[in-house]
């Protein structure tokens, strides 16, 4: 009993969030303008791209999957919009296409999952690279695609104020919200808990298992495709070639770092707004510093090494899970 108390009390989440207020107050002393308003408002719109592509993924990881391809479609299908729109397309239509494009690619994924049962880890993989090929090869000549003239009535998305506030936040804030009310609200969202949490029991039981994994990677799709116009309306282009970047380790890194536990079933939109907050902090604070990139990814990627730890402590896999799981 004592034991369970303790477990409820000190989670992961709880931890991260300690941190992140500690990192927070000893940048505030330290580093001069890091508590400046225009500062904390860099900081938030720098991390809501990486916190929405966060949920994208957590959606996935909550049903014990994962999407490697999640970057790729984020920046090809927001690449292919904007080539369309140079090419004289109306940047509404290029929108339709360009997210049809998303949306196929992620529901060809799921569809691997699910029907030909090609573990999650191998299909998202191969996937991503066939999306960046393909559309570098076919549809994409160039590997940065800048916003046309025609773009200006979409600047808002990615450049817009509302009381001062930058959109991108509050699409951050709007899509966690959805997400919430969607896993927790949702017959859908509780069939993703169940399938992560025990597989075989929520396919025994007649939860459709398949028609909710494609579900799954469609949602993780749609959005990154807003992730992408946010990302190609705030600097007006979209490099292609981010497929190819260390992006997904910081997506893992914000959904792992929080609390959700890669053997599926446990934490929710909560745990990436807090991973995502410590990380936006740790990243603004290393800028600040002039730490070179290369030294912020190494840091990057030790967090990611002991979240992982972490979570194979707290979230054991056990046979079972070991037998299902596909990462």
């Amino acid at each position: 009993m004592f034991e369970r108390i303790s477990r409820a009390s000190i989670s992961q989440e709880k931890i991260v969030l300690l941190i992140a207020v500690l990192l927070f107050c000893v940048f505030s002393v330290s580093l001069k303008g890091f508590v400046s308003s225009g500062n904390l408002l860099t900081l938030l719109r720098s991390v809501s791209t990486l916190g929405i592509l966060g949920i994208g993924m957590a959606f996935l990881v909550l049903g014990r999957g994962i999407d490697l391809a999640i970057v790729a479609i984020y920046s090809a299908s927001a690449g292919w919009t904007l080539h369309l729109a140079n090419g004289g397309v109306s940047i509404w239509l290029a929108m339709v296409l360009g997210y049809l494009l998303a949306l196929t690619a992620g529901v060809l994924s799921g569809v691997l999952v699910a029907y030909v049962e090609i573990p999650a880890l191998f299909a998202t993989l191969g996937m991503a690279a066939f999306v960046f090929g393909f559309v570098r090869y076919a549809l994409v000549p160039l590997y940065v695609v800048y916003m046309p003239a025609s773009g200006a009535s979409i600047a808002w998305i990615g450049g817009g104020f509302v009381f001062g506030v930058p959109v991108p936040i509050l699409f951050f804030a709007l899509i966690a919200v959805l997400g919430f009310l969607f896993l927790r609200f949702t017959k859908p969202g509780r069939f993703i808990y169940a399938i992560g949490d025990n597989f075989a029991a929520a396919r025994i039981s007649g939860a459709p298992v398949r028609p909710i994994i494609i579900l799954q990677y469609a949602i993780s799709a749609t959005i990154a495709y807003l992730a992408g116009i946010i990302t190609a309306t705030a600097v007006s282009a979209m490099d292609t070639d981010v497929a190819n970047s260390s992006m997904i380790y910081d997506i893992i890194l914000v959904v792992v770092l929080g609390g959700i536990g890669l053997s599926g079933g446990r934490g929710g939109i909560r745990n990436v707004i807090v991973g995502t907050l410590l990380i936006g902090i740790l990243l603004n604070g290393m800028t600040i510093m002039d730490i070179e990139y290369t030294l912020q990814n190494v840091i990057r990627s030790l967090i990611l090494l002991i979240a992982i730890v972490i979570d194979s402590i707290i979230n054991p896999r056990d046979e079972q899970i070991a037998q299902q799981g596909d990462i």
